[in-house]
C-alpha cells in the first residue's frame, strides 16, 4: 500500500524538476515490493493529475508544469521494461490525444498499461488530423479508440470525429473511448458527444476496455445525439478551434 506521504515526497521535488531525487522516492517504492505497475497507478498517475489541477488553479508556473512533466516522462520511460506482461488477449487499442506533453504523458502511460495487459497497442499522440485518425483506424482495425486529455478548444473537433466515425458506420465494432481532460472535468459529455466508453483514470481505462459493452446502433444514437446537440450548442458553439 502507498502511503500519502511517499506522494507528498514525490511531487515536492517533481515541482523543481529534481530528477534524482523523484528517482530516489521511486526506487525506494520499488525497493519496497510495489510493483511498476502500481508506481504508474498509484504514484506518478495521482501525482501527474494533481499538477495538472494546481496548474489550471493558477497555483504552480507553467515552467514548474513543464519541469514536473519532463521528469515524469522520464520516470514512465524507465519504469515501461519493468511493467508485467500478461497473456495477450488478440484486441487492438489505437490511443490518441491533445497535442500537449502533459496529455501525451497520460496518453503514454494509458499505451503502456494497456499493452501490459495483453492488448495490442498503437500511440499515435496529439496533433493529428482527424482525417489521419481516420485512414490509420481503417487500416488498423482496432476494438478501441482511445482519446484521451482533451481540451476546450479541442472538443468541437473531437465531437466531429466521433460524429464521422458514427455516421459513416465503417467500424461497426469499434468502441470509442475517452478519458482526461475535459471530460474528466464535465460530467456527462462523453455521453453527450455519444461516446462509447468513459474512465476517469489509467485503472479504469483498463477495467472498462475488457467489459462487454454494447454499442447503440441506428434511429435511436441518431435521435439522442440531435438531441444532446440542441442541450450543448449554447456551450459549445463559442469555442474556437
Amino acid at each position: 500500500m502507498i502511503k500519502k506521504d511517499l506522494l507528498a515526497r514525490y511531487l515536492e521535488p517533481l515541482l523543481r524538476g529534481d530528477r534524482k531525487a523523484c528517482r530516489a522516492v521511486i526506487e525506494e517504492a520499488l525497493q519496497h515490493g510495489i510493483p511498476a505497475n502500481s508506481v504508474y497507478i498509484n504514484i506518478v498517475w495521482p501525482v501527474m493529475v494533481e499538477i495538472e489541477r494546481l496548474l489550471r488553479e493558477d497555483k504552480i508556473s507553467p515552467t514548474q508544469e513543464h519541469l514536473a512533466t519532463r521528469v515524469n516522462r522520464t520516470i514512465v520511460d524507465q519504469l515501461q521494461n519493468k511493467l508485467p506482461r500478461r497473456p495477450g488477449k488478440n484486441k487492438k487499442v489505437v490511443v490518441c490525444c491533445a497535442p500537449d506533453e502533459l496529455q501525451e504523458l497520460g496518453a503514454q502511460m494509458m499505451t503502456d498499461l494497456f499493452e501490459s495487459d495483453g492488448w495490442e497497442v498503437r500511440f499515435l499522440g496529439g496533433g493529428l488530423t482527424n482525417d489521419d485518425i481516420l485512414a490509420f483506424i481503417h487500416d488498423y482495425s482496432p476494438a478501441i479508440l482511445l482519446i484521451y486529455g482533451t481540451a476546450p478548444k479541442q472538443a468541437p473537433e473531437v465531437r466531429r470525429l466521433i460524429d464521422t466515425i458514427k455516421s459513416v458506420n465503417a467500424w461497426p465494432e469499434m468502441r470509442i473511448m475517452v478519458s482526461g481532460g475535459l471530460f474528466n472535468r464535465a460530467d456527462g459529455l462523453w455521453q453527450e458527444m455519444e461516446a462509447d466508453l468513459y474512465a476517469a483514470t489509467a485503472e479504469e481505462a483498463l477495467t472498462v476496455a475488457d467489459t462487454d459493452h454494447p454499442i447503440i446502433q441506428g434511429e435511436q444514437r441518431t435521435i439522442n445525439r440531435r438531441r444532446r446537440r440542441q442541450q450543448r450548442s449554447r456551450e459549445m458553439a463559442p469555442v474556437s478551434i
